[in-house]
């Protein structure tokens, strides 16, 4: 089997990225040849391949600034190479590259991860130029694909919604992540000595973009209100700016919350695995999600965790106890990080919890294999 993903494949893009490395991974690893095909810009660093995999990266032109991803070389490439794969996987909508295939009228079977861009919230973000972009393209494209891939039932209403008629290959298989690395994780003292913070404070632990979507509109006056209850504990940002960084620094100065909100900028390999491990909680109130890869890890690393209802998997997460499910409100995120300070106990339990649901149900080795199982189906 020959799988091409199109997708922008560099660090910024957040999560699709990595779950395109892990199934990649899967795959390759499963008998298949894989190509990852990606737009990038002067000065983006391309996101890592798992071994076995080739990376086509193609220049975006200045027009992508009016269509998103927009390539003349990723089309040419498409347009000499498409053909020669069985499955064409496209991340994501609204870009050049998950419509290109469909213009070309290429042969080769096409499938559409939707990644939550159908999402309400997500939605009405670009409202106006997404319903234009869907009756020129997208809505036709969707119709078209042999399979589309969603992560939740909710996306699965998303997209009929969208479509306003029926697809024959909607397919609902979640996320997942890589185990092995989380299962072993025993250093509790990365903040205290790898970044000098004071052992007598616990850590809360935001890991992801700086980015309005992820809920730290929230979060950080949720923080500067439980300063004034107590003061054992710091909040630590961990990502890169995606366009919020400097709304975050100035909030912090004007609150004077230097000594309790700090950023450490992003943290990937086993640095991310020594910060989930030496939190005392992990919070990620995001606004939405498709299917949220860091709450899954959070998870797995056995931190007692906080979520808003939005991370993809928030009602799987009540049923098995694995974590406080919040509202997106200030004082709700307050009231949940104040929770599980002032009680370990309970920390400790769902922790444990949430690292069996991980297992159980979100192993890559398993979900990989289900979406692999998916394309032998649609295969011409």
């Amino acid at each position: 089997m020959k799988i091409l993903h199109i997708c922008a494949y560099t660090w910024d893009m957040g999560g699709p990225p990595k779950v395109i490395y892990d199934n990649a991974a899967i795959q390759v690893a499963n008998g298949a040849e894989v190509t990852i095909l990606t737009p990038i810009s002067e000065g983006q660093k391309l996101y890592p391949a798992p071994d076995g995999v080739n990376v086509v990266a193609c220049k975006r032109h200045k027009l992508a600034r009016f269509w998103t991803e927009f390539s003349p070389e990723l089309y040419t490439w498409l347009k000499n190479n498409g053909d020669t794969f069985d499955i064409l996987h496209l991340h994501g909508i609204w870009h050049f590259g998950s419509v290109a295939p469909f213009l070309l009228g290429l042969k080769a079977s096409k499938c559409i991860t939707i990644h939550g861009l159908l999402r309400p919230w997500a939605y009405r973000n670009g409202y106006w130029k997404k319903l234009i972009f869907k009756w020129l393209f997208q809505k036709k494209a969707l119709l078209n694909a042999e399979m589309i891939h969603v992560y939740s039932k909710e996306e699965y209403h998303d997209v009929m919604e969208f479509l306003g008629e029926s697809h024959p290959n909607i397919v609902i298989i979640p996320n997942g992540i890589e185990i092995e690395p989380f299962e072993n994780l025993t250093s509790k003292t990365y903040f205290q000595t790898s970044l000098g913070f004071p052992k007598n404070k616990k850590i809360i632990l935001f890991l992801g973009r700086i980015d309005f979507t992820k809920g730290l509109d929230l979060l950080l006056p949720a923080i500067q209100k439980l300063s004034n209850e107590r003061s054992d504990f710091i909040l630590v940002l961990a990502g890169p700016d995606s366009g919020y960084l400097d709304f975050t620094n100035t909030f912090i100065k004007q609150n004077r919350a230097e000594d309790y909100i700090k950023w450490i900028g992003m943290k990937t390999g086993s640095e991310k695995l020594e910060a989930f491990a030496g939190a005392d909680i992990f919070v990620l109130p995001s606004h939405t999600e498709a299917f949220s890869i860091a709450a899954l890890e959070g998870l797995m690393s056995g931190t007692p965790s906080v979520f808003s209802d939005k991370v993809g998997f928030a009602e799987e997460i009540i049923e098995t106890e694995s974590a406080i499910i919040v509202d997106l409100d200030v004082d709700s995120i307050k009231n949940a990080i104040n929770r599980l300070l002032s009680d370990e106990e309970e920390g400790k339990r769902i922790a444990k919890n949430g690292q069996h649901l991980v297992r159980t149900q979100y192993d890559i080795r398993v979900v990989g294999k289900r979406i692999m199982n998916e394309f032998v189906k649609i295969m011409k």
